[in-house]
């Protein structure tokens, strides 16, 4: 995959060094949106914990971009291999060093969470996906427990094949030669900030497995459900890019930030 640096440069950028960015770049992204939603959702809202997940994206796509191409994501991964972006084996190195960085930022997430002596896990959690029970708008008890269950796990599997589809076309498009690449950082970041607007009172919002199995790990029964947040993100990444083959009519066209 040719990136805008070795475009620039008479070096090719090693694999090491993608997979490197990849997984600094997941981890980051995780670590400073999710954050946000852990340690300053309820001072925030929705509104700043979206932008927390747009603005980490769009200072990411200029940061690693030219390295890697930026997909911090397992769904925009695939959606760039399903057109030919990538081959197999970078995008399974991707997809290797987008769970790395998720998993680490998650348990740097939790062991600071921990330190707080107000911290409840099983009450606060870490700001993981789910529905049901386990979805926001999920209404609770005065004394604890669900009342009343949030969405269901059909309105979960349809808005995250929807909005990954979505984000995944915006990147494909927004990258494409004949776009304002240098312009691609704010399509993509505006998108998953609007995509987190949307989907956080549905299941939190996921549109990436990497960012869903970084936290399940830490809160009750989100575990049991993570599977949905990994496999129906991914499909919604092939629908997007192939709406975005559709449309353009390409394959295998290996411009990137």
């Amino acid at each position: 995959m040719s990136t805008a640096q070795e475009i620039d440069e008479a070096t090719p950028i090693s694999a090491g060094k993608k997979y490197a960015a990849e997984c600094l770049g997941t981890f980051l992204l995780v670590f400073m949106a999710v954050g946000t939603a852990v340690f300053a959702g309820d001072e925030v809202g929705n509104l700043g914990v979206a932008l927390a997940f747009g603005f980490s994206l769009l200072f990411l796509v200029y940061a690693i971009g030219p390295i890697s191409g930026c997909h911090v994501n397992p769904a925009v991964t695939a959606g760039f291999l399903a057109i030919g972006r990538v081959g197999i084996v970078e995008a399974v190195g991707y997809w290797i060093a987008q769970f790395v960085g998720g998993l680490v930022a998650g348990l740097s997430l939790f062991a600071i969470a921990q330190s707080l002596p107000a911290y409840d896990r099983a009450a606060d959690g870490l700001g993981a996906n789910g529905w049901g029970a386990h979805s926001p708008s999920a209404i609770e008890g005065p004394l604890g427990g669900v009342l009343e269950h949030g969405y269901g796990i059909g309105a979960t599997m349809a808005i995250e094949i929807v909005l990954t589809a979505v984000l995944v076309f915006v990147v494909l498009s927004a990258t494409d030669r004949i776009s304002e690449i240098p312009q691609a950082g704010l399509a993509i970041g505006i998108t998953l900030a609007t995509i987190h607007l949307v989907a956080i009172p549905i299941d939190n919002t996921s549109v990436n497995p990497a960012r869903s199995l970084a936290v399940a790990f830490y809160q009750d029964g989100a575990l049991g459900q993570v599977w949905l947040f990994i496999v129906f993100p991914l499909i919604g990444g092939l629908v997007g890019a192939f709406v975005y083959r559709a449309l353009f009519g390409r394959f295998g066209d290996r411009i990137h930030v």
